[in-house]
């Protein structure tokens, strides 16, 4: 087994974990990564406060000559971990007195002032409760477009001398047919591209671009070092490379030669959805800010009541996104709430899941916080890296 072992605050048994867990937890990701599901797997653990337990097992790199073992700061693009600290911005705007769950995005942003969108509020945008469209793969439906493919092909056909300066969101909002997919507050349906409307609504209230005020506002005041929009030179050397266009966009990074060529970056949409690199030392230590209410070493990012909030069951819709077909899908502001047979973790965990995959999963009964980064090695979504690893890291709990 390729193992690394990180820093830790202390050995598992001082705050009620059993050590022996671990082992099992390293020999099942080393039978995901045998198996071909993922290519390998970084963690970090902590129990009251304390991190017991921080790892990383298997190649840094995908291919197959390069044996350079993964490392526990190895830097990963978390995904849809991002909406957290989304969420955790609008939040601060909330108790800041600048905005309210309630109001309408049209109250804010004029492009959604006219129906169908003026009724759609902040609370609806944060709990993916809209109508508005899902993401790509979430439905059967080989016909949709989504709202990138919308704001690339109007951006084609733009003229900016004769047209005046693009609005993405315009031209994501106009097209025929697009509207919603189903009326607001019927179901919960997982849309990423209303966690970008709420970037443009924090760069609207604040005259801040969202990911500088993420960054400001919430990792550079918990000293999340590695975590950021952007890739430096220094953390792109530390990056996880799981395919030939992952390797050619990080040496372009080290190599200072490299030029957006995404319509998101070209126009700076934010990456509200899922823009963010990190770690799992620094996810880790987001967990533990939400379960200290909101301060962290003396850094305060939100008030108890606002991260209470957050994290308790806000909306109970029902959910047929990829095939599911529950009664109630379990949702918080901003934090994914579901429980069910699948997992072991306390009523009241809060969680959230990154494609390709990763996973932030906070339990505050327990005061247990776990990041894992678990790239996968092929096409497809595999439970056993995700949720046998939860189930796992939970059964230490003495």
């Amino acid at each position: 087994m390729l193992y690394t072992q990180g820093k830790t605050d202390c050995k598992p048994g001082e705050v009620g974990y059993d050590e022996q867990r671990l082992d099992v937890l390293n020999r099942h990701l080393q039978r995901v990564i045998d198996d071909g599901e993922i290519q390998c797997a970084t963690y970090c653990v902590s129990r009251k406060g304390k991190i017991f337990a921080h790892g990383a097992i298997g190649k840094k790199s995908f291919r197959k000559d390069d044996d350079t073992p993964v490392q526990p700061d190895s830097v990963r693009y978390i995904a849809s971990i991002t909406k957290l600290f989304t969420a955790v911005a609008i939040m601060k705007l909330v108790e800041d007195g600048v905005t309210r769950l309630d109001v309408p995005v049209g109250e804010i942003l004029p492009q959604f002032n006219t129906p169908p969108y003026n009724g759609v509020t902040l609370f609806q945008l944060l709990t993916h409760s809209s109508g508005m469209h899902a993401d790509g793969g979430c439905f059967e439906n080989k016909y949709q477009t989504n709202y990138w493919n919308l704001i690339e092909g109007m951006h084609k056909l733009h003229d900016q001398k004769k047209d005046g300066e693009f609005d993405w969101l315009t031209a994501a909002l106009s097209t025929i047919g697009n509207g919603f997919r189903i009326k607001p507050d019927t179901e919960w349906a997982y849309c990423s591209f209303g966690f970008v409307i709420l970037g443009a609504v924090i760069e609207k209230l604040t005259g801040i671009h969202a990911h500088k005020y993420i960054e400001d506002n919430i990792c550079k005041p918990l000293d999340m070092k590695d975590t950021a929009f952007e890739l430096t030179p220094e953390k792109a050397k530390r990056s996880i490379v799981s395919d030939e266009e992952g390797e050619k966009f990080i040496n372009s990074i080290i190599n200072n030669t490299y030029e957006p060529y995404w319509i998101g970056e070209k126009l700076k949409i934010p990456s509200t959805g899922g823009g963010l690199d990190s770690t799992v030392y620094d996810l880790n230590r987001f967990g533990n800010m939400i379960i200290s209410g909101g301060t962290l070493n003396g850094a305060r990012i939100l008030g108890r009541k606002a991260v209470e909030k957050m994290t308790t069951v806000v909306s109970e819709l029902p959910n047929f996104t990829w095939n599911a077909n529950e009664k109630k899908r379990y949702y918080g502001v901003g934090f994914d709430m579901r429980h069910g047979p699948a997992f072991t973790y306390s009523q009241g965990t809060v969680m959230h899941e990154g494609s390709g995959a990763c996973s932030l999963d906070i339990d505050p009964k327990e005061e247990l916080v776990a990041a894992w980064i678990v790239p996968f090695a092929k096409e497809g979504w595999f439970s056993r890296a995700l949720y046998n690893v939860q189930n796992i890291i939970w059964s230490g709990i003495i």
